[in-house]
């Protein structure tokens, strides 16, 4: 398919923080690279307010048409929400496809979902938000053909059949219902088997998968585009002494990510509810550093996850000067996430983060009991191991998680210490 050419259109606001407006335009532009379009031109306009019928003033849609017929414009792509009227004002009279920043973001969802899970969540949230606006528009959907914002059920007539689109609605919460259920049951198992679970979050872009990848040694797909990662993916992470613990890649957070969209994912991102510890990966080159920063705090308060332990790991260090660098966030790292020294490093702060959480323990393993000395190092963090030829077999301390299964087998071990200690 050929690459089609965009216009961009802003509307900056009296009340608009000018940084953060521009800012939010540079963003567009990125998503709609990640859309595979070209940005050919883009155009702000400041007024107290977007215009009720067009977005913008009508001498600014006069200019506008102008620069579609001159620069052979496919697409026009709005900074904000448009009303359905707006939408079928400016089609009338631009006769281009004309988008919002929200139909563009579930665009991009809707050719990155890979699970049966993700595809159904994205259709959810372009139903949710397309019904409100459908009047008219199938038949122009239709008549446009493919390209950015058809993809999904934008490409049929959809305003033919309402009660269709809301009975296709009731069947895939029904459907997502039982894959939450599935998926609850999977965290039950998990819980059961106590595994230490980390969920990496972070604004999209911030390298989030490519430090999943060489955690984990894993080749998941990660690519210099926004929302790289649609469909949470959990792998094991070995840490230094051997234990394992789960590690799990989610989506990219993002500024203004439409509503529909965050109520159809709350469940994909109940993965980071369910974690012991969040790492947060941070751009630190990125111009708006501290605006993604809060843009993950947020969501992650909205997902009642806010009060679970975060270690805030400064990416891409190469792009920034590490003397200079003011962090906003504390406890922090400044990494890259290739290189091996940074990859340890993160291991090893997490290590720091399950000792403080578990419990210290001590106890001596009989030389004939080595298998249960070989479910120590696995379930467990062992700081020392000494093997006594008195005693015939292992003095054995570390940190261990109070609620997991193998503390009945430690105070085994416990008891067969202090049973030692009587004998000699």
């Amino acid at each position: 398919m050929d690459i089609e050419k965009v216009l961009l259109i802003a509307i900056l606001h009296d009340e608009k923080n000018e940084e953060r407006f521009y800012y939010s335009l540079n963003e567009l532009k990125a998503l709609v690279d990640t859309a595979e379009g070209e940005v050919v031109e883009t155009i702000v306009q400041k007024r107290p307010s977007p215009h009720r019928k067009y977005y913008v003033g009508e001498g600014k849609l006069a200019e506008i048409k102008e620069i579609i017929d001159e620069k052979e414009i496919d697409v026009v792509i709005t900074n904000e929400e448009l009303s359905g009227g707006q939408s079928r004002n400016l089609l009338e009279q631009l006769e281009v496809h004309v988008i919002d920043r929200s139909q563009l973001i579930l665009d991009i969802f809707a050719s990155r979902a890979r699970t049966k899970e993700g595809k159904l969540q994205v259709e959810l949230a372009q139903y949710t938000y397309m019904l409100p606006r459908l009047h008219g528009q199938g038949t122009e959907l239709s008549r446009l053909g493919g390209g950015i914002g058809t993809r999904g059920p934008g490409e049929t007539k959809l305003e033919t059949d309402r009660r269709h689109i809301q009975n296709r609605m009731d069947d895939i919460k029904r459907r997502l219902k039982q894959v939450v259920n599935q998926r609850e049951q999977y965290r039950g198992n998990r819980r059961k088997n106590r595994l230490f679970q980390v969920a990496v979050v972070g604004y999209t872009n911030a390298g989030k998968s490519t430090l999943f990848n060489n955690l984990t040694k894993s080749d998941s797909l990660y690519e210099d585009k926004l929302f790289a990662t649609l469909d949470p993916l959990s792998r094991r992470m070995k840490l230094p002494s051997n234990v394992e613990v789960l590690l799990t890649d989610t989506v990219g957070f993002i500024q203004d990510l439409p509503t529909a969209l965050i109520a159809a994912f709350r469940s994909t991102l109940e993965e980071v509810r369910e974690a012991d510890l969040i790492l947060h990966v941070i751009d630190s080159s990125a111009p708006d550093r501290e605006e993604h920063e809060n843009t993950v705090y947020q969501l992650l308060s909205e997902l009642e996850a806010d009060d679970i332990p975060i270690i805030t790991l400064y990416n891409k260090k190469d792009l920034v000067n590490v003397e200079d660098f003011v962090p906003m966030s504390h406890p922090y790292f400044i990494i890259s996430a290739l290189d091996g020294a940074d990859q340890r490093t993160v291991k090893t702060e997490v290590e720091k983060v399950m000792k403080d959480s578990w419990e210290y323990y001590a106890g001596f393993v009989p030389e004939r009991n080595a298998t249960k000395l070989a479910k120590l190092k696995q379930h467990t963090i062992i700081e020392k191991q000494d093997y006594s030829e008195v005693d015939h077999g292992y003095y054995v301390n570390g940190f261990v998680d109070p609620t997991h299964a193998i503390m009945k087998e430690i105070k085994e071990f416990q008891h067969d210490e202090s049973s030692n200690h009587n004998r000699s």
